[in-house]
């Protein structure tokens, strides 16, 4: 998850892509677009999963991934003729695709084997892949330095080393649930806060110094020990649930009285517990310009939806329908604040933006899977996002590309230029978006209209116990194998 949110990170290189190819901001955001499509329509590898285990399913990403990127790397650096906008879509297609193919292998295998903590696991494996696109900044930095073509090559070949070298991992296990489990899911989360804190403080500071190369390798050697840490807590855990099932083969009957160490005891049940992530304050003049910075809030609001929610389901029956509700509406404020060049303003509309995006997508997730079910998940989990590159299409294509060209044309009248064939078009001021970000508020809201419309039809669902059937089941297993009811399944990511 770590290395699969490339498609956050393509407004680092697309001006490579502009410049190079010679596109205009409306051409961009149709090669854009097919990002947004390749990212969110996943059918395919929804189906695939369906009739194969997930090793195929991330066997075949690795490949898309590579080739797409390796394309796109080749025609921006000139190794081959500049390719038609067909072709540059359709590479950007198959690269973006990709991480549809890896979220299907990996994430979905996760929710399949922890169907309890569901939204604990989809807040904390998409938070994951929000962090992915500040992660990346700065292992490219570290290789590469200022080069951002060099970066779709990175895309291109890491992401696919990465799920090749996971493959015999990620796999589907059938094993009684530990009641410790979400134990091991916060301190995996307190782990990644750490590391979240980490990137927006060296983001901060790479911001206001500059830094060698030899300081770049530091802080990427700094991250890469804080992506892997959470090994040592599964390696721990794992330890534990051979040392138990060692302990029940030798002497069943004091499985009841053998304690859980101390470090693995419950120290607050689920329903208590507060996910209350400090905020980082950054000092970056332009928080929109470097992806990294608004991965950030990404991922703390993909971490805190998903698991918040699942507190306030558990404790509260809150319904996940209508958290979503509020998180569409709190999202308008910052795009009426960049609508309206509110002074000041941009940084704070930027971390509502992208806490509020990444909060949709575990809350999304979460309610397909339990209106719908699990036996299908792989598929349905799919067109969950499919309305995702529909909305880009027709309000950064076709509103906000043209609007901005449209202003920007305007601009050089004003200034009695006139635009030479193949030349950048670039808008100044606050009236570059401001319509813009109005449609796409009103937009927003009429999603909450119908998000309301769903919290009215799943109140009645949501008032019962939805993880009724799961317990049923673990209490089955418990029956006919007693022995068994400490052995901890095996780590899945």
């Amino acid at each position: 998850m770590c290395v699969n949110g490339a498609t956050y990170l393509f407004g680092v290189y697309s001006n490579d892509v502009k410049s190079s190819l010679g596109y205009d901001q409306t051409t961009l955001n149709l090669v854009s677009f097919f990002k947004d499509l390749g990212g969110n329509l996943g059918i395919i590898s929804g189906l695939i999963n369906e009739i194969t285990p997930p090793w195929v399913v991330l066997a075949i990403g690795a490949v898309m991934n590579f080739f797409g990127y390796f394309m796109i790397w080749l025609a921006v650096t000139g190794r081959t003729a500049k390719p038609r906008v067909w072709q540059m879509c359709l590479y950007i297609w198959i690269g973006a695709d990709s991480q549809a193919f890896a979220n299907t292998g990996s994430l979905i295998t996760c929710v399949q084997n922890f169907p309890e903590s569901r939204g604990i696991v989809l807040g904390l494996l998409k938070g994951f892949v929000g962090l992915s696109g500040a992660i990346m900044t700065q292992l490219y930095h570290a290789l590469h330095g200022n080069d951002t073509k060099s970066l779709i090559l990175l895309i291109a070949w890491l992401p696919a080393a990465v799920s090749i070298m996971f493959l015999p991992t990620i796999r589907l296990i059938k094993n009684v649930r530990l009641k410790n489990e979400v134990d091991v899911f916060y301190s995996i989360l307190y782990v990644s806060l750490g590391l979240a804190g980490f990137l927006m403080i060296i983001i901060v500071i790479q911001n206001k110094l500059t830094f060698t190369r030899i300081e770049y390798v530091g802080s990427a050697v700094f991250v890469l020990i804080l992506v892997f840490s959470p090994l040592a807590i599964v390696i721990k855990q794992e330890c534990y649930s051979q040392k138990q099932f060692k302990t029940v083969v030798e002497n069943p009957l004091r499985i009841e009285s053998t304690p859980l160490p101390a470090e693995l005891q419950p120290k607050t049940s689920p329903s208590r517990a507060r996910v209350n992530p400090e905020k980082p304050i950054s000092c970056a003049k332009d928080v929109f310009n470097p992806p990294d910075r608004v991965s950030i809030w990404n991922y703390l609001g993909r971490v805190t939806s998903g698991f918040v929610s699942e507190i306030f389901l558990t404790k509260y029956k809150f319904p996940r329908p209508l958290m979503l509700t509020l998180v569409l509406l709190f999202s308008c404020v910052g795009h009426l604040l960049i609508a309206f060049s509110v002074p000041n303003s941009l940084y704070i509309a930027s971390m509502i933006i992208g806490f509020c995006f990444g909060a949709q997508w575990p809350l999304l997730f979460a309610i397909v899977s339990e209106i719908f079910g699990l036996k299908y998940y792989s598929t349905l989990f799919q067109f969950g996002a499919v309305a995702s590159p529909v909305g880009a299409y027709i309000l950064n294509v076709k509103v906000a590309g043209k609007l901005y060209d449209k202003e920007a044309l305007r601009q050089m009248a004003a200034k009695g230029l006139i635009r030479e064939e193949g030349q950048d078009l670039t808008c100044s001021g606050g009236l570059c978006y401001r319509l813009s970000f109005i449609i796409i508020t009103v937009a927003t809201i009429f999603g909450c209209a119908v998000s309301l419309i769903l919290v009215f039809r799943t109140r009645e669902f949501y008032k019962g116990d939805i993880y009724r059937k799961f317990k049923e089941e673990d209490e089955a297993i418990e029956i006919k194998a007693p022995t068994s009811t400490t052995i901890a399944s095996e780590p899945t990511a």
